[in-house]
């Protein structure tokens, strides 16, 4: 049995949602901007994109980073930028996934305060407050700081990557 797309769409938020406990994660408090980011062929998606666990890339148009990528009119990179991080499925562990998040902390609500990747715990950490968030399978959900203790938990804004018909992924809202 094929469920329909629009549930298979819902399935990750309802894993996040569900692991997260009774108080369920606010992933909306920064304030909502567009994101456009084409990575949709295979060359672009080879130079700027993720192909293993734990690699990433940020995407911060007014700082023109990263550098060398052409930010065109119709490119967004949302409220603080988008971080692109090779993750996993969280409803199979063993298939590889890109995955995008806007790099504003939420705690902080500041475009110019941005999580970073702790490189050996491959979390996104705020440099402020130090809340921590899982990126690479959890959803962008918190698990420590300020963020993890209020009530709902905050989260990193999630972006939807979407497979390009010549190998890449666009990254949008």
């Amino acid at each position: 049995m094929r469920l329909p797309f629009r549930i298979i769409r819902l399935l990750p938020a309802a894993a996040v949602m569900l692991a997260a406990g009774c108080h369920g994660i606010d992933d909306e408090r920064i304030p909502a901007m567009p994101v456009a980011i084409n990575l949709a062929d295979a060359g672009l998606w080879n130079v700027y994109g993720v192909k293993t666990l734990g690699e990433y890339n940020e995407f911060i148009k007014p700082l023109n980073i990263p550098a060398g990528f052409f930010y065109g009119d119709n490119t967004y990179t949302g409220f603080g930028g988008v971080l692109l991080i090779g993750g996993m499925d969280p409803f199979d562990p063993t298939t590889f996934s890109p995955l995008a998040y806007d790099l504003s902390c939420p705690v902080e609500c500041k475009r110019d305060i941005r999580v970073r990747i702790d490189d050996e715990s491959l979390e996104a950490v705020c440099p402020v407050c130090e809340s921590r968030y899982n990126v690479l399978m959890g959803g962008g959900a918190s698990v420590a700081g300020p963020a993890y203790s209020h009530k709902p938990k905050y989260g990193l804004t999630i972006y939807r990557c979407v497979p390009g018909q010549l190998g890449g992924y666009t990254i949008r809202d």
